[in-house]
């Protein structure tokens, strides 16, 4: 069989495509390059340059410095008993006890000092040397000047303590919603209940059934007597808190639906779920009015604003997307994350917005959409809710049970609080699913898998000194 040995013969070895475009690279350079393989010559200029350039940066403050210590030593004592200026002393090795004092004394001063003193141009830096050991090694960042950084230093808040737990629910306490007049707020739980509750005494004020799996989000109208609620059965409801009862419900959802908000200007509502849209509903008319796909995975958080972009939704694809109303269409898309952005908080008086990941606590500006920076540490968890106040305190909640606190402006986080099971949970029902701040800004509500409410408002007896603000500023700020 001729055939088959030819081919045997002519058979390649298998090279990977690095192997090969390496390959490709040697022969262009072998065809096109006539010095391949060989170094430049080397050019004395540039070398001359380069060495200068070098002990200019190295040397260029201490290098025409005289070194007779006593008629600079007498010259600094005179100068500074004379004028006051900011000098800068170190001390010379500690074992020398007796003998001339060997310090090496720097100082910021305007002008020169005298004929042997150096000036350096614009901001001068005058240094006087005695005679120093050999033994004492200076380096430049003795003599560098210190440059502030730029990062805004925090506020000082107070931190925040749990002053109440409420129980009553049978299930994962999952969404929670504050009246626009705030005196009373409501919750949504995995036992399909919706309670309402008295903000000042925490006690029950009614119990709304109807659901038929959990209830996911919840919001108040603070132009209607109207509260919308939705959950894992793919309904959204609004009910009459006249009557209290359901007036209208909106079918359309295929899967349950995650989150809800509404508009705060015109009369519609935005639900998203586990069908990766976002759909908008007119209130009164019960209709559809445009299904805001594009996202490839559940739309787990949802806010809205009065100008574009009006709707901002988040997803577990990891993207932020905004939203032009009047079309229907994507305005911007954020890919900044690389974990599900399960919570979004808008600030309430800034044009920005906090949005929340496993990877990362990321500020952007509104409306175009630029990344501001990362919030300076990094919770480690499942962040599942965040909320932001007028005081610019930021809240976040995570899948352990971890409640931290941040600075808005500056990304620090001043506190990390850890609640506490209710007696007969497992360690591991420690979650937070829901945060919400009252109109106020002054108390905080915690929805919790421990099928607890928990309340929480600042420490009236803290002060900057009994809890000091320990902050470092970042030595690089990441641009991603």
């Amino acid at each position: 069989m001729p055939g088959a040995t030819m081919e045997s013969e002519l058979a390649v070895e298998p090279q990977s495509l690095k192997k090969l475009s390496f390959k490709s690279l040697k022969r262009a350079l072998d065809l096109f390059s006539p010095i391949h393989g060989q170094f430049p010559p080397p050019d004395p200029e540039s070398k001359k340059i380069r060495v200068s350039q070098k002990l200019n940066t190295e040397y260029g403050g201490v290098k025409n410095v005289a070194t007779e210590p006593s008629i600079h030593t007498t010259k600094s004592q005179s100068q500074q008993a004379s004028t006051p200026s900011n000098v800068l002393a170190l001390p010379g090795p500690e074992h020398s006890k007796a003998g001339p004092q060997k310090d090496l004394v720097i100082s910021s001063a305007g002008q020169s000092r005298g004929s042997n003193d150096v000036g350096v141009q614009g901001r001068s830096t005058t240094i006087v040397s005695s005679h120093v050991s050999s033994e004492r090694n200076f380096t430049t960042s003795a003599i560098m000047e210190r440059i502030p950084s730029r990062w805004p230093r925090p506020v000082w808040h107070a931190p925040w303590k749990n002053y109440r737990v409420i129980s009553g629910h049978l299930g994962w306490v999952r969404s929670v919603a504050v009246d626009p007049s705030n005196t009373w707020f409501c919750t949504g739980s995995a036992d399909r209940t919706i309670k309402i509750w008295d903000l000042a005494s925490g006690r029950l004020k009614l119990t709304l059934t109807g659901h038929i799996d959990q209830v996911r989000g919840l919001a108040v109208s603070n132009k209607h007597t109207y509260m919308f609620s939705a959950g894992d059965d793919k309904l959204v409801k609004c009910w009459d808190l006249e009557q209290n009862k359901v007036i209208r419900s909106y079918h359309g959802h295929l899967s349950g639906v995650y989150c809800l908000a509404l508009h705060p200007t015109i009369d519609i509502l935005l639900t998203g779920g586990r069908d990766s849209v976002c759909r908008v509903w007119d209130i009164r008319s019960k209709m559809q009015i445009h299904a805001l796909s594009g996202h490839d995975n559940t739309v787990c958080s949802v806010f809205t604003r009065p100008t574009d972009p009006q709707v901002v939704t988040g997803s577990h694809d990891s993207t932020i997307k905004f939203w032009d109303l009047r079309y229907g269409k994507t305005m911007a898309t954020l890919t900044h994350h690389k974990k599900s952005v399960r919570a979004m908080a808008r600030h309430p008086k800034e044009d920005c917005f906090a949005s929340a990941s496993a990877d990362n606590i990321k500020k952007f500006k509104l409306p175009k959409g630029e990344f501001m920076h990362n919030m300076l540490s990094q919770q480690k968890t499942i962040i599942n809710a965040a909320a932001v106040n007028e005081e610019g305190v930021l809240a976040t909640a995570g899948d352990n049970g971890s409640l931290w606190f941040w600075d808005w402006t500056s990304g620090h986080n001043f506190q990390q609080a850890q609640t506490i099971v209710q007696p007969g949970s497992l360690e591991s029902e420690a979650g937070i699913y829901s945060l919400t701040y009252d109109a106020t800004g002054s108390r905080l509500i915690s929805c919790e898998a421990d099928k607890t409410i928990k309340m929480w408002k600042e420490d009236d007896e803290a002060t900057p000194e009994t809890h000091p603000l320990h902050f470092k500023p970042p030595r690089d700020i990441r641009r991603f």
